[in-house]
């Protein structure tokens, strides 16, 4: 087996076996967030009263879950660049997120006009990534005390001057515009650049759990890990479905 997992689902080829644990991490992160969207989506369509799922373990559970996706993609930039570095299948997959993300941005733009998404985690994953490229020959300690010193220090450095729209990105700004996700860089830069430390010291041998020949039930396990990307995409029409037919069935019963 020649290939690694990478951002959100994008594979690269490097060599080396590939680690089904991985592939498990982000298939529970992905579920994390389709049962957080699926709660979220009842207050979307009016459904349940106005912050219902806003606010307490709802905002903390969204951070976790982003910084989940952000986490594994940093430890997927050194597993697929941390040998040697491919630009043609980063600049690849690079295009795939900007496109996806690009793709959210206008169906948002749509369907949500007052809060549509203007830097989401597609967004955010694909310029972490770009940052990260600046870190991935750094030694571990070295990227760990980047990201902790984002944590630390990044909420001080907010200022009305970075209230702009083109430094939406950064997370530096004291006034933002409603958006139904953001994941600026301030603080989610620090979760991808932990992940990127976790395998520069030499994390992914602590990842080596899974079997040696998988079954049908770990491969099952591994698949939506594998196709994040496109399950994140496809994902919320799926789950909006669901829930105008259940609401349909409910009253007709």
């Amino acid at each position: 087996m020649t290939e690694t997992t990478s951002h959100l689902g994008l594979r690269g080829a490097t060599p080396g076996p590939r680690l089904i644990a991985v592939d498990w991490l982000r298939t529970a992160a992905f579920l994390a967030m389709a049962i957080f969207h699926f709660g979220r989506d009842f207050e979307v369509l009016g459904l349940v009263p106005p912050g219902t799922t806003f606010g307490g373990l709802w905002d903390l559970s969204a951070r976790a879950i982003a910084s989940s996706f952000l986490f594994l993609a940093g430890l997927s930039l050194w597993l697929a660049h941390g040998r040697r570095f491919r630009a043609r299948g980063y600049l690849k997959r690079l295009g795939i997120l900007i496109l996806a993300a690009s793709g959210v941005s206008v169906a948002t733009r749509l369907a949500v006009p007052e809060a549509w998404v203007r830097f989401g985690i597609l967004h955010s994953i694909a310029l972490a990534g770009l940052f990260g490229l600046l870190f991935l020959r750094m030694p571990f300690w070295v990227t760990g005390a980047a990201a902790i010193a984002i944590l630390w220090l990044g909420p001080t450095l907010r200022d009305p001057a970075f209230n702009e729209w083109w430094w939406l990105w950064s997370g530096l700004g004291t006034s933002v515009p409603v958006m139904i996700d953001y994941e600026p860089m301030v603080p989610f830069l620090a979760p991808l650049l932990l992940g990127l430390a976790f395998g520069q010291a030499g994390g992914a041998s602590w990842l080596g759990w899974g079997p040696a020949r998988p079954g049908w039930l770990a491969e099952a396990l591994a698949w939506p890990g594998r196709h994040a990307l496109s399950l994140y995409l496809i994902h919320q029409p799926v789950l909006i479905a669901t829930i105008w037919a259940g609401t349909w069935i409910w009253g007709r019963i």
